[in-house]
Order: C-alpha cells, then structure tokens, then sequence
C-alpha cells in the first residue's frame, strides 16, 4: 500500500519500521528492555570451536562468548549473569574454556537448560552458581569423540583419555552429582542408538544431583536476583 504524500515523514518512516518488524519479527512492536544489573548470554545450537562450521548450522562461537564474559566481569553495572542454554554440543576445549569462564567469575551466575544441553554443553550447564532446567529438557551424556582422522597408536586413546577426565572432573566438581553416577551414565549401553551413554530428561537430571533445580525464566532469575542481594550483604 503506497504512503500517503500528505503525511507526516515521520508517520512514514513509523509505518515503514512496523512493516519491516512484522516481516522480520511477526509482530509489530518489541516491548523495549530497560537498562538490567544482569547481563544475559545464550549458549545455543552447536559450539563452534577451532574450526567454522556450515554456514546453515547455528552455531555458538566461543570468541564471541568469552569477551562477552570477560566485559561484564569488568563493567560495576553488572552484578550478575544469566546463562540460557539449548545446545547439541561441540567443540570440547571451546565448551569447556566457557566452562572455565562462567565457573571462575567473581559475580553471581545462573545457568537455565531449555530444549537441550547436550554432550559438552554440560559442563556449561553446570559451571553456574546455581543451574535450572526445564520440564522438558533433555542432556545427553557420552564420551567425548573427536572429529576425523585419529591415529590408531596408544597416544592418540591416551589424549581422548586425558580430555575425558577433564569434562568428568569439571562436572563433578561443580555439581553434586558422584563421578560414580557420572561414569555410570555416560558409559551405558543400549539406550542410545548405535552408541553408548544416556539422556535424562529435568527431574532425573536434578534426581543424579547434576542439576540443582527444575525451572523455567521465572525462578531462574528469582534466584540470580537472591544471589545478587547476598553479594551485596542485603540478604545473610
């Protein structure tokens, strides 16, 4: 539909952003965030490490999450941080550096799992002060692989050996889940189609102690906000 000549340019212009929101967004207006203490970081699809993956898969890039985490360790507006998670995996030294990242600010830090924290996605999921997960959500816990050639010699199983017990170590240290469990689950049999390890919906997650709570956004950043005001010294 042409714009009117007689109206305002202004008019114009509102009409046109309405029309290009509607096409790009399906709705015609945003309700607009106000400035936060807490700085959100979404940690989705697949995480892209040392190697670029297809353009058509989405992909997290740690480059892009580690100065988002180093900027708000250091800016004093932001007092606490919300992970949201819904990831199949990745890249393991990428997902772990972010891992190491999360677990190693100063400030209060929740970790939200919706859909899917799959594979190295969690220790992610787990790297936070206090970790939720939905209902619904699903993790898959395997053995690490590693993409392409390896070299059949003793080194190479050696390696993967090591990189393993790097994952268990981080997720057991920062969960209350028993390596015993973890091990358990990683390595059994016959659920998994063709491969080994297991996938635990909400409640089993926080059943196995690798989880703390079942929830969604709403008691997640209850939470994060109750952290916040104990770093603060407003609530013992």
């Amino acid at each position: 539909m042409p714009n009117n000549p007689n109206q305002n340019p202004n008019q114009n212009q509102n009409q046109d952003q309405a029309m290009n929101a509607i096409q790009q967004l399906g709705t015609a207006a945003l309700p607009q965030p106000q400035e936060s203490n807490i700085h959100c970081i979404t940690i989705i699809g697949q995480i892209e490490g040392h190697m670029i993956l297809p353009p058509q898969n989405k992909t997290t890039k740690y480059e892009h999450i580690i100065p988002q985490l180093v900027a708000a360790e250091q800016n004093s507006k932001v007092e606490g941080m919300l992970i949201i998670l819904n990831t199949v995996g990745g890249d393991v030294e990428a997902g772990l550096a972010i891992a190491e990242m999360i677990s190693s600010m100063s400030k209060p830090s929740v970790t939200l799992v919706l859909g899917g924290g799959h594979s190295i996605g969690v220790p992610i999921a787990v790297s936070g002060n206090v970790s939720f997960i939905a209902e619904t959500a699903t993790m898959t816990i395997h053995p690490i692989r590693m993409n392409g050639l390896v070299i059949g010699v003793p080194q190479s199983f050696e390696y993967l050996e090591k990189m393993q017990e790097r994952v268990t170590r981080f997720v057991v240290a920062h969960s209350n889940i028993s390596e015993e469990t973890f091990r358990t689950l990683m390595l059994k049999t016959g659920e998994l189609t063709r491969d080994i390890g297991t996938t635990i919906i909400g409640s089993e997650a926080v059943q196995h102690g690798l989880i703390d709570r079942v929830g969604g956004i709403g008691e997640a950043m209850l939470e994060l906000k109750q952290l916040i005001a104990m770093s603060k010294g407003e609530v013992h």
